[in-house]
């Protein structure tokens, strides 16, 4: 198969990893890539937010699978946009991908189909008296999220009232662009959180190794929230008890109930759990591959990843290009650039990116660009470095040991990532 992979950061780059390693890839381009991914795949050197130059560049290439890394062009339409095309778009449909572009939406089909989740209240920016009328009777903590995508920052967890109101001003004035123009308000749920990546086909499905994210910038999950600064997979918690829940409580329903709308949901359906007393709640849906998650999980795939992917693309999924997950532990820990999630500097020399010759460290590019020659910081999450090991502690271990011969200016990292699975 000729393959186009679009996105550029660390979850794109653990895509075309895995896909480099699939019996069934031919040739393999993407953009806009970065200089880690363009050392296993072609730069096609196109346009990849212009949907048209995209499908022009599909036809030319022979492309026989397109796979969209990021959350916006699934929004958009880009999945409607190549109905009729010879290429397979691994991704959900516009109509379905509000599973993640509305808060709300995710909500009511949850709430239509039974799937546990947080009782919430959705309010318009017009209702803005109400809101806050709602939130100075709401149990503490409260949750506030952006309805609208917000590149993973879109939540606000308030500890007191004075915080939740001034969330909502902020929401309501712009802070997160049109996504805050509505407003989720629901309770906190109280457990460990955890993410499962369900390969979905419209009606069937599998689930890839669990994992569990570190959201927030400083060690013991302390200050802003993030795009995520780590992961690690498996994640413990998630028992086999709790996978059959997930399946038969979350994935199956919402596969019904997306099917029984016209909209059925065909692509990675990402799973963001609370888990409690050994039950499930759903946090969130996101329609994409998580990051970074998929750095850490990838590494664990056993089989074809270009063939499953894209027989779920054409609905009808091959579980046999899936040989389940090895046994072995994962840890990716982000690199960011000082500053990060608010104001950074970048355009700093990274050094020491040939420093590790371990065959189960892999160091997985994301906010990182060539100039004149050298490769340079250009974002606030700028590298991932992953290790595998036999057992969590050892892949805690090389993964730290791996990054302390990276280097660059205003390097930032937390250096908790993984403990909680210690635990």
């Amino acid at each position: 198969m000729n393959i186009l992979v679009l996105g550029g950061g660390g979850r794109e780059h653990a895509i075309v990893l895995a896909l480099s390693k699939s019996a069934s890839t031919e040739k393999l381009y993407c953009s806009p890539g970065n200089p880690g991914i363009f050392e296993i795949a072609e730069n096609p050197q196109i346009n990849s937010g212009d949907f048209e130059v995209v499908k022009q560049f599909c036809r030319t290439s022979l492309i026989d699978l397109l796979i969209v890394g990021p959350e916006q062009p699934l929004a958009e339409g880009i999945v409607d946009f190549f109905i009729g095309e010879k290429t397979a778009v691994f991704g959900p449909s516009k109509s379905a991908a509000l599973l993640e572009s509305s808060k709300d939406f995710a909500k009511q089909i949850m709430m239509e189909n039974n799937v546990p989740t947080a009782a919430y209240k959705t309010f318009n920016a017009d209702e803005h008296s109400e809101a806050a009328e709602y939130l100075r009777n709401h149990t503490l903590p409260v949750v506030l999220k952006a309805d609208g995508l917000a590149a993973g920052k879109g939540v606000i967890i308030a500890s007191t009232t004075k915080e939740a109101l001034e969330a909502l001003d902020e929401m309501f004035h712009g802070a997160f662009g049109n996504a805050g123009a509505k407003v989720v308000i629901e309770e906190f749920m109280y457990g460990d959180e955890a993410s499962i990546f369900a390969i979905c086909d419209g009606t069937d499905y599998i689930t890839l190794a669990s994992a569990q994210d570190h959201k927030r910038i400083g060690d013991g999950d302390q200050g802003k929230n993030t795009g995520g600064m780590g992961a690690y997979a498996p994640a413990p918690i998630v028992t086999e008890e709790i996978l059959k829940e997930v399946n038969t409580k979350v994935i199956e329903p919402i596969l019904k109930g997306m099917a029984k709308r016209g909209t059925p949901y065909c692509g990675c359906l990402y799973c963001g759990l609370m888990i409690c007393d050994n039950s499930v709640k759903v946090v969130e849906f996101n329609v994409r591959f998580g990051d970074p998650e998929t750095q850490a999980v990838l590494p664990l795939f056993k089989g074809d990843f270009a063939k499953l992917l894209h027989s779920a693309a054409i609905s009808k999924i091959d579980k046999s290009a899936f040989s389940g997950n090895c046994d072995l532990h994962s840890v990716c820990i982000i690199l960011a650039s000082g500053g990060y999630p608010d104001l950074f500097k970048k355009g700093y020399p990274i050094m020491g990116l040939d420093s590790n010759s371990d065959q189960d460290v892999i160091i997985y590019h994301a906010g990182t660009k060539e100039e004149n020659g050298k490769i340079v910081t250009s974002g606030g999450r700028v590298l991932g470095v992953n290790a595998i090991g036999n057992t969590l502690k050892d892949a805690i271990h090389s993964a730290y040991s791996a990054l302390e011969k990276i280097d660059f200016q205003n390097k930032y990292f937390r250096t908790d990532i993984g403990y909680k699975g210690l635990k």
